[in-house]
């Protein structure tokens, strides 16, 4: 069973039809035992770092699910759900994350100076990825410098550079998915990247 975790923000229903395509039992939750017994957790989102994560401390389920990657079950993060992952967060002020990935969310950043177009933020629609890892089991079958979805104002630096999976260039390269043994997670929306993206959400759930 592939658990969804509801925390009040995300696009869990297109999440839900991504895996529902291809005929996976898949259940949006926010009930522990769910969770805890799942075969697989998605944690989707859209929104802010802080309002996500006082969402998930508010239903209890910010242990749970740091305690449920430990257990080496297949995780997977979506766009806010990557970025919740990380240590530190800096929208509206600095606030503290899941602390999974040692590293921290920022925003983009450009001055009409330090580009050569200007660049609008949010980042949104439809960019590539290239390849860092080409053994990433949740990739198979995606080619390099497929076009994913994107929608989003922060981005992640992780501390370790060997997590990160496929790169995105905007203005700066930034890191669009990270992958560190059972933990794969996005910052674009496969839900919403047509035929690449829903082989990534196949793909996972075949793992």
């Amino acid at each position: 069973m592939i658990a969804v975790v509801d925390y009040g923000m995300g696009n869990l229903r297109s999440v839900e039809k991504g895996f529902e395509r291809f005929g996976f039992d898949v259940r949006v939750t926010n009930r522990f035992e769910e969770i805890k017994n799942a075969d697989k957790l998605v944690l989707p989102g859209v929104g802010a770092f802080q309002d996500a994560m006082n969402g998930l401390r508010q239903r209890g389920l910010i242990e749970p699910i740091v305690d449920w990657i430990q257990t080496g079950r297949p995780f997977l993060g979506i766009c806010l759900g990557l970025q919740l992952l990380f240590t530190k967060g800096y929208e509206d002020g600095e606030h503290v994350g899941l602390g999974v990935i040692p590293g921290k969310v920022v925003r983009f950043h450009f001055s009409e100076e330090g580009t050569s177009e200007k660049l609008k933020v949010p980042h949104m629609g439809w960019n590539q990825i290239r390849f860092r890892k080409r053994d990433n089991p949740v990739l198979r079958s995606v080619p390099q410098d497929a076009y994913m979805y994107f929608v989003h104002s922060y981005y992640v630096c992780p501390e370790d550079e060997g997590v990160i999976a496929t790169e995105t260039e905007y203005g700066i390269p930034f890191t669009s998915m990270i992958w560190r043994n059972n933990v794969f997670a996005t910052q674009f929306h496969p839900e919403k990247s047509q035929q690449y993206g829903l082989a990534i959400l196949k793909n996972f759930g075949d793992l």
